[in-house]
């Protein structure tokens, strides 16, 4: 199984940037697939935003796209979410986790995560 920690999470204001970092541990044939950040907005479900797969390619969800982007870090088991452009709706907290739970890769635990607020 894989464990994530999440960091850089805060409160920022309205067009402002902010970086999260994810660290990995565990399984790296699991780490090294599919990465992805997700997000969970107060009172709504859990959604997967943006992606990174094995071959460097990248999935963003409309509402992000433009604005974010994820990417490896110098370590194979660290994956980047750079946010710009941060509005209201962009409030929610955000885990990193596999893209996609498998037989063999499951999801790693939820829920720790950093928190994002923008204010206006």
């Amino acid at each position: 199984q894989v464990q994530m920690v999440e960091s850089g999470g805060g409160l920022v204001q309205v067009g402002d940037s902010l970086s999260l970092s994810c660290e990995a541990s565990g399984d790296t044939r699991c780490i090294r697939g599919g990465m992805g950040w997700y997000r969970q907005p107060p009172g709504k479900a859990r959604k997967l935003i943006a992606a990174i797969n094995r071959d460097g390619s990248t999935y963003y969800e409309d509402s992000v796209k433009g604005r974010f982007t994820i990417s490896r870090g110098d370590s194979a088991n660290t994956v980047n979410l750079q946010m710009t452009g941060l509005k209201p709706e962009d409030t929610a907290l955000y885990d990193c986790n596999l893209r996609e739970a498998t037989m063999v890769c499951p999801f790693g635990p939820w829920g720790s995560g950093a928190q994002v607020t923008v204010s206006s």
